[in-house]
Formats: structure tokens, C-alpha cells, sequence
């Protein structure tokens, strides 16, 4: 082996589902193997394992451990992150937040990254006292009724159309946390797995190739990744990027300065339209999308003095209280998944993420929002319009804007926003076209055809999580609970390629011990050590 430094995992992207990946392999004992009780004793054991007396039953002899002795340290995979954005964790997460001003996650509480605790963000809220913070997804939550009283009210057309379909037992779970609730739990990990320092590296991916190298191994082959700062070498990549890189429809070569991606807000408004609001002028704003987004840009632009926004739609209004229906995020949403996972093909699977997704969507309380806007005649909101076409001006800097929709006359326009979201067809991004030429893979609907275990193809261990793991992870993928999900099924294909990394005597016996709780291979074989 030469000179060069091969890292054992390296992942791409620091955003939430890059920094569930980097958690997950560093905890040993992940909540999704154990029940709370074994959890925690687990934790007890391998916290004073090195201090406990230990007492033989039939001969009453008691061993007493150093007290002083520290337990063994563990060797720790080799990980780096690199990440377009900024050299720390979370970063553009953050800044797209702060833009936005959104001061809540649509994301109810059992949707976070905690590999250690299933319930691990409400745990943490309650620990510091920070339920002030939450707020109540109110109307999503009530008490179930039977078959029998459901039908009946339903002979008797007293059935709400609108009846919450979540147990009143799990009502503490229907929270959405705050912005900086969320953002310090994520802090938390990353102090509690020992993932700060020169970890996360402020780097741009240009390309990734996966091949022999001859100042490592004739025989192993590894991942060399090009960036626009030089070369990293890896035995593990995995993609932990949101999509493609985010397009205005239709973008015209002159008038940029008056139109903007969602993505791409740096400051809102922009400087032009700032300096008319300074100046005292009416300011005329249109943002197209019908997704979240477009409701959020909508409530800042007139929040910070938009004279009127016209919220230009598709499609029709949509209003859900997450991306997806409340049977896709239930906590016992098995039934759902189990149709998902045993489709027969990728474009079953496909056709039932779309419908899942269903487009965008808002919630319920940014409808209000917005119907509050509409009374004061601040806001205008067209349904199943486009634009027809556009004009810009370079010396009002305005635009001239023509819809779909005939009877609908709209003045000069000073900015268009774009809340269209981003695409997910993985074979146009740039750096993967090494990828896909040298290793080519199926797909459908832009999605990569990935193995059941998350890889590109079983000889190419390149795993892929979030948004371009729909197909293996469901409607979910783009959201926490697919980077929870995703990082879980990835960590224990890691885990089998790289293999113990660890010797001796006290590592088989932790290893024997961690099977048997964890139910992996023979449970006799483990309990046939312990004297």
C-alpha cells in the first residue's frame, strides 16, 4: 500500500441525511435493533463494564473491577464530508431556514435523525425544558372510533369529512419542534459522536470514479473523488445530496437579476426591490409553486413590504399536514410500506410514490395565513394558472407578465420567485456521469434502480440516500424520515463490507454479546461463553 490516505466511509453532502449516515455508523447500539428496556440496560453495560463487580452465583466469589479504569477505546471509522456549501454540518439547511424565516419544521417529533433513542428529539426537548417550543398540529390527532360507529355516522351524514385518523395516545408525537429546537439537537449529535473538527470539508464533488489504484491494492478496488480542491480516496461513498441542482422554467438570457430560484435566495427581497420599498414605491412580487415554499415566500415578501404577491398554481390548492398522508407517517404505518416493498416492480413502486406525494402542498395553518392575506387585498392567489409569457424591462427593471388565464391582468412585476422545487434525475448531475458510464444501473422516473441495500450495484459499494433513494425508501426519502430510515440500512451494509474493526479477546465477547440482543446468527453460540 502507498503512500496515499483511503478513508474508510466518505459522504457526500452535510446536510440532515449525510449527518444520519455519519451518527448511525457511530452508535454501536442503534434504537432500531432494541426494545427500551434492552436499550438502556445495554447502554448501563458497556458504560461501566470496566467498574462493576461482578459476583459468580454459585461459588460467591465477587470480582471488583478498578473503578479508575476507562473503558477501552474503540477504533472509529475514518470518515469525510464534503459539502458545497460550508465546512460544518447543516449548512444549507440553516440558511435556507434563516432566509425563509420559517420558524417551525413541518416534520412532526418522530421525525428526526437520532440513531440511539426511536423517540430521541421529544427526549431531548423534555430533558432541557424546551416544550415551549413545540407547537400542536391541532385537528390531526383525535380519538379513534369504531367500525361500528363509523358507519353509522356515516348512514346518519354526521361523519366529518376531516376526521383525524391518529390515536389520542400519540398526541405528544403530532408537535412540530422550533427551528433552533431542531437545530440544537442536531448540534447534540454531532458533540455526542465526536463529529465536529476538520471533519466536514467545504468542497464541491466534480466527479467520482471507482477503480484499481496502484499505490493501493491490485486487488481492492476504491473510490476516487475529484473536487474543485483536489482528491479524496474512500472504500465507501455514499450520496447524501438533495437532487439536482435547482432551474427556473424557462429562464430568459436577460432580466436574472429579476428573477430567482427558490434555492438561490441569498436575501429576500432582493436589492432592487429593497431599494423601492426604501423609497417609499410599490412593489408588485409573483412567486409560482404550489408547495410549502411558495406559502412561506408568500407571508415574507408581504411581511417585509410587498405592496401585493400574486401566487401563481398549476394545479389546484392543495392542503395536507405533511409531504405525504398521515398513513404514510403514523408510527404504525406498516400497511402502507408493506404494498410499497412488495411491489413487483420499480414503476409499481414509482406510481405509489407519486401518489403519496401527490404534488405540492401546504399546511393548514399557512392556509389560514394566506386566507387572512387575501382579505387585507394584500395577496392573490390564482389557481391552475402559468405564465404565458414574460418581458423584462433593463431600464424599470420590471417585468411585463402575461398568465394562462385570459380575465387575469397583472401589473409591471418587480421580481418573480420560483418555488418549484428541484428534480430527481440522478443522471444529470455532473459528477456521476463517470458513474454512470463505467457502472451503468436502471432507472425510473429519474430515480436510480439501487439494491435492497442501498448500493448503486452490489459490486459498487456507492450507497444513496434521500431524495434519490424513493424507490428503495418510499414517498419519505426526501424527508427526515427517510434520512433516518436510509442511514439505518446503509450503516449495516457498511458495517458488512468493512467488517470488525477491532481484535482481541474483550471485542469478540462485546461482539458475541451484541448479536445476541441484536438477534444475529446463533443465540446458543453467544450464551455458550458466558461462565
Amino acid at each position: 500500500m502507498g503512500d496515499i490516505r483511503v478513508h474508510d466511509v466518505l459522504i457526500v453532502g452535510a446536510g440532515p441525511c449525510g449527518l444520519a449516515v455519519a451518527a448511525r455508523l457511530s452508535e454501536r447500539m442503534p434504537a432500531a435493533n432494541f426494545s427500551d428496556d434492552e436499550h438502556q440496560r445495554y447502554h448501563w453495560i458497556q458504560k461501566h463494564r470496566n467498574r462493576a463487580s461482578i459476583k459468580n452465583y454459585k461459588t460467591g466469589f465477587e470480582t471488583r473491577r478498578n473503578s479508575c479504569a476507562a473503558p477501552t477505546p474503540e477504533a472509529g471509522l475514518d470518515l469525510l464530508v464534503l459539502d458545497a456549501t460550508d465546512n460544518r454540518w447543516m449548512a444549507r439547511w440553516d440558511t435556507l431556514f434563516k432566509t425563509f424565516n420559517i420558524s417551525h419544521l413541518r416534520s412532526p417529533m418522530f421525525f428526526h435523525i437520532d440513531p440511539a433513542e426511536r423517540d430521541g428529539l421529544l427526549a431531548y426537548t423534555y430533558r432541557n425544558d424546551r416544550d415551549s417550543e413545540l407547537t400542536e398540529l391541532r385537528g390531526c390527532v383525535g380519538k379513534e372510533i369504531s367500525k361500528h360507529q363509523r358507519k353509522k355516522r356515516e348512514r346518519s351524514g354526521r361523519q366529518p369529512k376531516t376526521e383525524p385518523t391518529v390515536d389520542e395516545r400519540d398526541r405528544n408525537d403530532y408537535f412540530v419542534p422550533s427551528t433552533p429546537l431542531f437545530a440544537s439537537h442536531c448540534g447534540c449529535l454531532v458533540d455526542r459522536y465526536d463529529l465536529r473538527g476538520n471533519m466536514v470539508c467545504h468542497e464541491k464533488v466534480e466527479d467520482i470514479r471507482f477503480d484499481y489504484h496502484q499505490d493501493f491494492s491490485e486487488v481492492d478496488k476504491i473510490f476516487t473523488v475529484r473536487t474543485n480542491k483536489g482528491i479524496h480516496y474512500a472504500k465507501v461513498v455514499v450520496l447524501a445530496v438533495g437532487g439536482n441542482p435547482p432551474q427556473i422554467p424557462d429562464p430568459l438570457t436577460v432580466g436574472a437579476e429579476g428573477e430567482t430560484h427558490a434555492m438561490h435566495i441569498k436575501e429576500m427581497p432582493s436589492p432592487h426591490v429593497r431599494a423601492k420599498l426604501n423609497a417609499k414605491l410599490p412593489v408588485n412580487i409573483v412567486i409560482v409553486g404550489g408547495g410549502l415554499t411558495s406559502a412561506q415566500l408568500s407571508d415574507l415578501a408581504i411581511r417585509r413590504g410587498a405592496t401585493k404577491v400574486w401566487l401563481l398554481m398549476r394545479g389546484p390548492l392543495k392542503v395536507k399536514y405533511f409531504d405525504i398522508g398521515l398513513e404514510w407517517v403514523g408510527k404504525f404505518r406498516n400497511f402502507e410500506q408493506a404494498a410499497f416493498w412488495t411491489a413487483n416492480s420499480a414503476e409499481e413502486r414509482w406510481e405509489k410514490i407519486k401518489t403519496a406525494r401527490n404534488g405540492g402542498s401546504i399546511t393548514p395553518a399557512y392556509k389560514k395565513l394566506l386566507e387572512r392575506h387575501i382579505s387585507a387585498g394584500r395577496l392573490c392567489l390564482l389557481q391552475n394558472t402559468t405564465i404565458k409569457e414574460k418581458h423584462w424591462d433593463p431600464v424599470s427593471k420590471t417585468w411585463a407578465v402575461s398568465l394562462s388565464s385570459e380575465n387575469q391582468a397583472l401589473p409591471r412585476i418587480d421580481h418573480i420567485y420560483f418555488a418549484t422545487g428541484v428534480q430527481g434525475d440522478f443522471e444529470c448531475l455532473p459528477f456521476l456521469k463517470s458513474i454512470c458510464s463505467d457502472y451503468p444501473i436502471e432507472s425510473c422516473g429519474g430515480q436510480p434502480c439501487i439494491t435492497e441495500n442501498m448500493a448503486w450495484r452490489d459490486d459498487v459499494p456507492l450507497f444513496v440516500t434521500g431524495r434519490l433513494a424513493a424507490l428503495q425508501l418510499g414517498p419519505g426519502a426526501p424527508n427526515l424520515i427517510g434520512a433516518r430510515i436510509g442511514a439505518e440500512r446503509i450503516a449495516w451494509s457498511i458495517q458488512d463490507i468493512l467488517g470488525a474493526k477491532e481484535s482481541g479477546n474483550n471485542t469478540d465477547l462485546r461482539n458475541r454479546e451484541f448479536d445476541y440482543l441484536t438477534g444475529r446468527g446463533s443465540r446458543y453460540d453467544a450464551l455458550a461463553d458466558v461462565a
